[in-house]
């Protein structure tokens, strides 16, 4: 994690808040759950507070507007978060291709930032497990292609952690262990 210039170079920044990325079915919003239970922080799912400021679901706004308007939504949904961190910290669970707009992660460059990866071919086989719908959950090769064209994004925040064949909580216990 970067931190911000501040008074003593080995001094820690207080951690406010903890943004989970990753491809579909990474399982962002199930550990980032289980990560505010642990930590006593506040839990929020960017792509819910996209829907909720919205009003209508990403897949009206997919198929009403296109992807350019939902990415141009969900920027705003970020800013707004971000401005509300003061108040109490939380875990944020960031769609899958938010992370990846240069914009967003340039917003994000000086948060705790955790990448949950997995191999595509799991992703794959827990989003068929799944009753979500997807606007980008494509086909099979083209759901490996975005994988693929994502991944470099995702790898450069601050923490990775591979949820290869792990359960829901240690993963999130995995995550803790980077705010001590």
């Amino acid at each position: 994690m970067r931190s911000p210039a501040g008074p003593s170079p080995d001094a820690r920044p207080m951690v406010r808040a903890v943004f989970l990325v990753g491809f579909m079915g990474a399982g962002k919003t199930s550990v980032g759950q289980a990560l505010g239970r642990r930590l006593g922080w506040a839990f929020e799912d960017l792509d819910a507070r996209v829907q909720l400021r919205e009003e209508r679901s990403i897949e009206e706004i997919f198929a009403a507007s296109g992807e350019n308007e939902f990415r141009r939504a969900e920027h705003a949904a970020l800013r707004s978060l971000l401005d509300e961190l003061e108040d109490a910290p939380r875990v944020v669970a960031l769609g899958g291709g938010a992370f990846v707009q240069p914009a967003n992660a340039a917003l994000l460059r000086d948060q705790l930032t955790v990448f949950l990866d997995a191999p595509a071919e799991e992703l794959y086989g827990r989003c068929a497990q799944q009753d979500i719908a997807r606007p980008l959950r494509r086909e099979r090769e083209q759901f490996f292609k975005l994988y693929e064209s994502r991944r470099p994004a995702y790898l450069a925040a601050a923490a990775c952690i591979d949820t290869s064949g792990k359960d829901v909580d240690a993963i999130a216990a995995e995550v803790a262990q980077l705010l001590l």
